[in-house]
């Protein structure tokens, strides 16, 4: 199976360390917009020019696109899910519906598959979430992200004009969190849950002032969340940020029972060190199954949700019932 990435930042990284754990797979090249020739990658992977990817439609397989949801993802999925089957980390969740249309409309003038919003969130806390409410159909859905770092809002505010980094934190409440994982079921707004601690380096010369209102009322960002804006120089984000951790919870619960008599609280949980990292794995597995179902014959554009958990694995069924079943 031959990978390509698309973009090489965090998550290229990631993604190709990834593959370079899965046996049944070869990674074909990086792509970016940069020049190749000033790209060094982790493991002396070949990096290609982005405006000559068309020149490669039959050398590679599955072709994983790495950038960001604000303003690279809208633009990049659906283009190329025309010529590739391709797979990305789309993660602004209230876009996610007019994506898939762009990205289906896309993958089927192509007769390619398309897979969206792979990851860990949305991803694999989507899985867990639908199997949750499947299980408990009486009850009620928590999501708490962090304490980490966001990939996607730190790329959404590095797009502000004036701003030279970012790093974003999603910290959740620990009240709140606690008071869920002991049973309680709150009524909570998007706003009880998480505070959202961003630290910024401005160019020099920046307006501070409209630099810290852009973020704290971007909508599907920051609009909803209690926001803090702290700026810091170049140094202190080196020394005191330049790790990417991550992690949440999925809470489910519910009551089952005559009269609904029985309590019951499914919890799925993730402490990350490197958010890329994770997500590239996620994006990496996923690649396995797009290839699988697309050599079945499927167009157009899925989500996590229409893979088979079988098809993610590079254990044979055989293998899967005698080991993990």
């Amino acid at each position: 199976m031959k990978i390509a990435i698309y973009g090489y930042g965090n998550l290229g990284r990631g993604v190709e360390c990834s593959v370079h754990q899965n046996a049944d797979m070869e990674l074909f090249g990086i792509f970016t917009r940069r020049a190749p020739e000033t790209v060094k990658t982790i493991y002396n992977t070949p990096v290609y020019p982005a405006a000559d990817i068309l020149n490669y439609k039959n050398e590679i397989d599955v072709l994983i696109i790495c950038g960001g949801s604000a303003t690279d993802l809208p633009e990049m999925t659906p283009a190329l899910a025309e010529h590739f089957c391709v797979i990305d980390s789309f993660d602004t969740h209230a876009k996610i519906p007019s994506h898939f249309e762009n990205v289906d409309a896309g993958a089927k003038r192509g007769g390619n598959l398309a897979l969206i919003s792979a990851g860990w969130d949305p991803g694999m806390f989507s899985v867990n979430r639908l199997y949750a409410t499947a299980i408990l159909p009486e009850g009620t859905d928590y999501t708490f992200w962090g304490r980490g770092v966001s990939q996607g809002h730190s790329d959404a505010i590095r797009r502000i004009e004036g701003v030279k980094d970012a790093r974003q934190y999603t910290v959740p409440y620990p009240e709140t969190l606690e008071a869920v994982q002991r049973g309680e079921t709150p009524e909570l707004t998007t706003r009880d849950k998480h505070l959202r601690e961003c630290y910024v380096v401005a160019e020099d010369g920046a307006d501070l002032e409209r630099i810290e209102n852009e973020i704290k009322t971007m909508p599907n960002y920051f609009a909803d969340y209690n926001t803090t804006v702290t700026f810091i120089t170049e140094e202190e984000m080196k020394k005191n940020h330049s790790s990417l951790p991550h992690g949440g919870f999925v809470i489910r619960t519910g009551k089952t029972g005559e009269g609904l008599c029985h309590s019951h609280t499914i919890q799925y949980s993730l402490r990350l060190d490197s958010n890329p990292e994770f997500t590239g794995s996620v994006l990496v597995a996923c690649a396995r199954a797009l290839n699988r179902m697309s050599s079945r014959g499927m167009t157009g554009c899925i989500t996590i949700f229409d893979i088979a958990p079988a098809d993610l694995s590079a254990l044979s069924p055989k293998e899967l019932r005698a080991h993990l079943l």
